[in-house]
């Protein structure tokens, strides 16, 4: 390779770079407090949304800036117990809560404000939820300690291409 090509070749891959890198955010999120966090990790086909809340009790909303949502999103809530969670993307509600029985996760799940009316595995809203302690291992007991809930959102809720998802969130264990 002539060394003028390889220079084309460098001076490409830096233009790619600095491109990417002056980029804006894929999204905007805003708290309700102050005090909550929501880390935001974008990968090809895949987001996760690491929610850290010191109260317990918050909300975030979710933004996103391009044309469509990922394959993949992903709700990590960081909380020591999940009393209650509820998701809203345009006009689909998803409600739920999440606790251990024998070390293994037990979700109950319902859409549109239906509690009396739970979701099954065969529903298109269904998602398996796991409990995970601080060493990201599947957890044993509540409340957790340094652990998390992940909550891999449902294709479903995304349909019609919803702008913004908002995030509600209760912890068991709240301060």
């Amino acid at each position: 390779m002539s060394k003028s090509m390889l220079f084309g070749l460098l001076v490409l891959t830096v233009t790619a770079t600095t491109a990417a890198a002056n980029d804006p955010p894929p999204y905007k999120v805003t708290t309700k407090r102050d005090s909550d966090t929501v880390d935001v990790k974008a990968e090809k086909d895949k987001v996760t949304f690491s929610v850290r809340s010191t109260v317990g009790i918050g909300q975030a909303v979710v933004e996103r800036a391009g044309e469509a949502w990922p394959d993949a999103v992903v709700l990590r809530l960081h909380l020591t117990g999940l009393e209650h969670f509820k998701v809203t993307g345009g006009k689909t509600t998803l409600e739920g809560s999440v606790s251990l029985h024998d070390g293994k996760p037990v979700a109950r799940l319902w859409a549109g404000g239906q509690e009396d009316t739970p979701l099954d595995a065969q529903s298109h809203y269904w998602m398996t939820v796991d409990v995970l302690d601080g060493d990201g291992k599947r957890a044993t007991g509540l409340p957790l300690k340094g652990g998390s809930f992940e909550l891999p959102l449902p294709k479903a809720l995304f349909e019609g291409h919803p702008k913004a998802v908002t995030v509600n969130w209760i912890d068991f264990y709240r301060n």
